[in-house]
C-alpha cells in the first residue's frame, strides 16, 4: 500500500449512481502528503468494479480504471479543497454518461479555469497517464493520474 496504515479523508455518496443518484463515483478518498511538497492525493472509486463482477468482459473491471488527482496545498489544510471532489465526479459524470473511457495520452482542455470562482488555479486541462495495471476477481483495473498546473506549481 502506498500510505500504509495512514487513513484517508473519505467522501462517499448518499445516493449512488446504481440506486438513481446523481453522484456516480461510490466515493473519493483524499490522502494529505508532506513530500515532495505539501499535496492533497486523491483517489477514486466507482469506474471499477467494487464489490461485483457487472460487465460482461471478464478481463476488465467496470471502465478499467481508477483515477488520482494530485494537488498541491500551500495552507497546510485541514481538509482537501472540494472543488477537486467535484471536480472528480464531474469527470465520472462525463465517462458514465457517455460511456466514453480515459486512457493513457488522453487529455482534456477546460478551456479556461477547472474552478472559476472556487479557488486560485492555474489547471486548465487535465492529462491522463496510465501508471499501471492492477487485477482483481473482477478483472484488470488501471490507474490513471490526472495531472495539472496546479501539482507543480504553475
Amino acid at each position: 500500500m502506498l500510505y500504509g496504515d495512514r487513513q484517508p479523508r473519505h467522501y462517499g455518496t448518499a445516493l449512488s449512481h446504481a440506486l438513481g443518484g446523481n453522484e456516480p463515483l461510490q466515493g473519493v478518498s483524499a490522502y494529505h502528503c508532506a513530500e515532495p511538497i505539501p499535496h492533497w492525493h486523491f483517489v477514486t472509486y466507482g469506474f471499477s468494479e467494487l464489490h461485483e463482477k457487472e460487465s460482461g468482459d471478464p478481463e476488465v473491471s467496470g471502465y478499467g480504471f481508477e483515477l488520482t488527482l494530485r494537488l498541491r496545498d500551500d495552507g497546510d489544510s485541514a481538509e482537501p479543497p472540494m472543488w477537486a471532489l467535484n471536480f472528480l465526479q464531474n469527470l465520472a459524470r462525463y465517462v458514465f454518461g457517455s460511456g466514453n473511457v480515459f486512457e493513457a495520452g488522453h487529455y482534456l482542455n477546460a478551456n479556461g479555469p477547472i474552478a472559476l470562482g472556487r479557488c486560485p488555479t492555474w489547471a486548465r486541462g487535465e492529462v491522463f497517464v496510465h501508471l499501471h495495471a492492477r487485477s482483481s476477481a473482477y478483472g484488470y483495473s488501471a490507474n490513471n493520474r490526472c495531472t495539472n498546473d496546479a501539482v507543480r506549481g504553475g
